[in-house]
């Protein structure tokens, strides 16, 4: 297929800046796989949609506040995206401007309470970076740091918690997993009390998932590896739900990426952790995922390729183009779907 198949126009003022408040009043366009029929509820409704026996699968990666703004030892201002630990004391990272960073660079960040040295690029294009800091890095991170909420989002965050969901728990992820953002404490609990188990693995959203695609043949991208965790309890929580008749209901499109890398043919799930590539586009066959609550993504994007995938190209962008026009709103902040 051609990148160009999964296009569409976005008037700019739908692009959500700020997250609905309460988070679970955002907007639910729930759209049937069977019959492409569309409702159009509020988040709090998606407990009437689910299922006694079901499972909610939830992703429980933590979003670490990861940009650093600094300078170069004796030059111009420098920003930072840290990636993912790359060995003891390495760091693998975006660095700009990067062309004036050369390998061995000194950055400066806060009146030295961090450092770092540049080191070679990758071949994804990253720098390796080694760092020493004042104290422990996480605590150093909470102090200096700030959460690298996407470029499209140009208002300052309220609260840094806005871009967490509220059951994140697992440091490491440099974007937040978007389509939990919707829900509450109350909510999970709603959710539970219909007798729907939820179930948390982790998969560390990285650089992998937003990279733009270059090649017109989606078939030739290539993605970025980010790791993952299934731990034997949600193994056995997921299996047991669809073992009673039960519908796995995947919370946000990290969560299919990680429960489709460790199901088996006929839909097992095993524990398992590790680093995943797995680049889901049309034509593929979903072994674990029943049902899958996202949110509205970028045009020509590995994330629109996988909603592609698990509802179809046409009958997906048939319904962007009805959210489009009925003024729901979009990307992280954004309203949600529930494809059943």
């Amino acid at each position: 297929m051609r990148l160009s198949d999964f296009d569409y126009t976005l008037p700019r003022e739908q692009i959500a800046q700020t997250p609905a408040r309460p988070r679970d009043a955002a907007r639910l366009l729930v759209l049937s796989r069977e019959d492409g029929s569309l409702a159009h509820r509020i988040f709090r409704n998606l407990p009437e949609y689910l299922r006694p026996g079901d499972a909610l699968v939830l992703n429980d990666t933590r979003v670490i506040p990861a940009r650093l703004r600094g300078r170069r030892a004796g030059g111009g201002a420098v920003e930072v995206l840290l990636l993912r630990p790359d060995g003891p004391g390495g760091w693998e990272a975006l660095i700009r401007p990067g062309r004036r960073v050369r390998e061995g660079a000194r950055l400066v960040f806060k009146d030295g309470i961090l450092e770092a040295v540049a080191g070679p690029r990758t071949a994804a294009g990253t720098r390796r970076l080694t760092l020493s800091c004042r104290g422990d890095l996480r605590s150093v991170l909470d102090r200096i740091g700030e959460m690298p909420v996407p470029p499209y989002i140009e208002h300052p965050l309220e609260h840094p918690d806005d871009y967490q969901t509220v059951y994140a728990k697992r440091d490491g992820a440099v974007a937040a997993p978007t389509a939990g953002l919707h829900f509450t404490p109350a909510l999970l609990d709603a959710v539970r009390s219909r007798g729907v188990a939820t179930v948390h693995l982790t998969l560390h959203v990285g650089l992998g998932t937003f990279r733009a695609v270059e090649a017109e043949r989606i078939e030739a991208h290539e993605m970025d590896a980010e790791w993952y965790e299934v731990t034997p309890e949600a193994a056995r929580a997921i299996n047991a739900a669809r073992a009673r008749g039960g519908r796995i209901v995947a919370c946000g499109t990290t969560a299919v990426r990680t429960l489709e890398s460790v199901a088996g043919e006929d839909g097992t799930i095993r524990a398992a952790s590790g680093w995943t590539r797995l680049f889901i586009t049309p034509g593929f066959r979903f072994h674990a995922t029943d049902a899958l609550i996202t949110n509205f993504h970028l045009p020509r994007t590995t994330l629109l390729m996988l909603v592609s995938a698990f509802a179809g190209r046409e009958r997906v962008l048939g319904a962007y183009e009805t959210a489009v026009r009925l003024g729901y709103r979009f990307y992280s902040f954004g309203d949600a779907m529930l494809i059943l």
